[in-house]
């Protein structure tokens, strides 16, 4: 398969496109086979050793969106958008979680291979031995990778997104029982259509910084 010009600058045609979405039309849900290829493009983003420290709980139910949009700062997109990805990560790093992942890639792969091993045996030795707040720091930069890869593939798919942190975590937590699974939650993406006559940002131009102050090269 070849890669063409056009597949590159189409994806940044619709980064272009794409903004933090304000106001989303509650008449329109988006399509059940975007929402599973975006959350396909979570699954493939890549994590430290590849542990995949987080999950995603896909919200729908009008009324626990509700009482998730009164703990965050009643932003009306949790509402207006027809899903909520809630990106929850490991509260800690265990063995068996650990565990789980290597002998998943074990089965998976057919084989067992010595290097590997051996930094499992690392991974053991380090991370169920810190304090679970940093090793929760860490699995929520993992969830973030994951947050940017949901971000990207929702522009990809044209499908409007807005990524919040604007929650509390701690009464989310509550509202979806995540504690009780060993998950935190850190962002949260709802997902729809922009309605653009409500949305004062929606025909705005996109700023960035210019390349000049956002990029060094080291030659």
């Amino acid at each position: 398969m070849t890669h063409t010009h056009q597949d590159a600058t189409g994806l940044l045609d619709k980064l272009q496109w794409r903004y933090a979405t304000k106001k989303m039309d509650p008449a329109q849900s988006v399509p059940a086979d975007k929402v599973e290829r975006i959350l396909e493009a979570i699954r493939l983003a890549p994590t430290s050793s590849g542990l995949q420290p987080f999950e995603v709980i896909v919200v729908t139910n009008p009324e626990v969106r509700q009482r998730i949009q009164a703990i965050a700062w009643n932003q009306a997109q949790v509402t207006e958008g027809s899903h909520l990805l809630v990106f929850a990560a490991w509260d800690h790093y265990t063995a068996e979680r650990i565990n789980h992942m290597f002998d998943l890639v074990n089965e998976e792969r057919g084989f067992r291979n010595e290097g590997w091993e051996a930094y499992r045996q690392k991974l053991l030795a380090a991370y169920p031995n810190r304090p679970a707040e940093q090793n929760f720091e860490h699995a929520a930069r993992q969830a973030y990778i994951g947050l940017g890869a949901a971000v990207i593939a929702a522009a990809f798919e044209q499908v409007d997104s807005t990524p919040m942190e604007g929650f509390d975590p701690a009464a989310l937590d509550d509202i979806l029982q995540l504690r009780a699974r060993g998950l935190r939650s850190v962002a949260i993406l709802p997902l729809g259509y922009r309605q653009a006559d409500g949305d004062w940002l929606a025909n705005l131009k996109k700023v960035r910084r210019p390349r000049e102050q956002f990029i060094t090269e080291v030659r």
